[in-house]
């Protein structure tokens, strides 16, 4: 695996930051995760326009553009010679001293890996996932919006850690309202009386890039696609769920808090969404 840092290629042995890096110091960074299908890289230019508007919103300045962004993840994974797999692109505040004050960073570093990624084992698709609603909330966008997809994820890690230890494969995220945001680390969508529903960024949810493209898909299907807030009780009583995220793709849910949702099988509308999906993904995106 060749890995690409600053603007070289290392092996995965070599590859190396600092242990002053305020990236693993303090979570100080902002992140990307990218597939590629086929030859061709999925939504690039939306995931670099969200990397670049994540560091902006922390005041980090990127030392390149978008177009030398975009052009450096096309070469890293022309470098591992994958047809298919998964990009995940960091940006640090670079090296500096201790202290939370980024302005002792004196270069952020880029940091791009091509490799693969399974995020839910493949009989998950099939059967559908079991959720538990974790009591660990997501953060207020006074605090922090969720609309930056920043490198400190330890809320996002401690809600899985809850999940895992019930026994479910995800969790699901409510806000400090008590309605649901997301999951750990994916949008959730459900479908009632043969429309689909998501809850709005206002609520907590990241703007995902596959969470838009349901809103495409949903509009090729005939079926509405609505941000609606809400509770438990509306994802207890839907006809179907689902969630989706670049390295989860579109997988079906069946349960939630040991209440089945729906028939307890993935729905009609949910697969015919994951095979929209898949054709969209075989047939759209950056070839390299």
């Amino acid at each position: 695996m060749k890995i690409y840092i600053d603007g070289e290629f290392f092996d995965e042995s070599t590859a190396k930051i600092s242990v002053f890096d305020h990236g693993l110091l303090y979570g100080d960074g902002v992140f990307e995760g990218i597939r590629y299908y086929n030859g061709r890289l999925f939504k690039l230019d939306e995931h670099i326009r969200r990397l670049f508007d994540s560091a902006r919103a922390i005041a980090l300045e990127i030392p390149m553009s978008a177009g030398q962004m975009a052009e450096a993840v096309l070469l890293t994974v022309r470098e591992n010679g994958m047809r298919d797999g998964y990009v995940r692109l960091l940006v640090t505040r670079g090296v500096g001293t201790l202290g939370l004050s980024p302005f002792t960073c004196s270069r952020p570093s880029v940091v791009i890996i091509a490799a693969k990624i399974a995020l839910y084992p493949e009989e998950c698709y099939s059967r559908g996932l079991k959720l538990i609603t974790c009591a660990t909330r997501r953060p207020a966008p006074a605090s922090l919006s969720p609309q930056v997809k920043s490198l400190n994820y330890l809320n996002n890690v401690m809600a899985k850690v809850e999940a895992i230890q019930a026994g479910a494969e995800e969790g699901l995220m409510l806000n400090e309202q008590g309605y649901v945001a997301e999951c750990t680390g994916d949008n959730i969508f459900i479908v009632k009386d043969g429309r689909i529903l998501t809850p709005p960024i206002t609520a907590g949810a990241l703007g995902g890039i596959t969470r838009a493209a349901i809103f495409e898909i949903g509009a090729s299907l005939g079926i509405e696609v609505l941000e609606q807030e809400m509770t438990r009780y509306e994802i207890f009583t839907a006809d179907e769920c689902f969630l989706t995220g670049s390295a989860a793709e579109v997988v079906p849910v069946v349960t939630l808090d040991e209440r089945k949702i729906g028939d307890c099988r993935p729905g009609p509308v949910t697969l015919r969404v994951i095979e929209a999906f898949r054709e969209m993904t075989r047939n759209t995106g950056t070839p390299f």
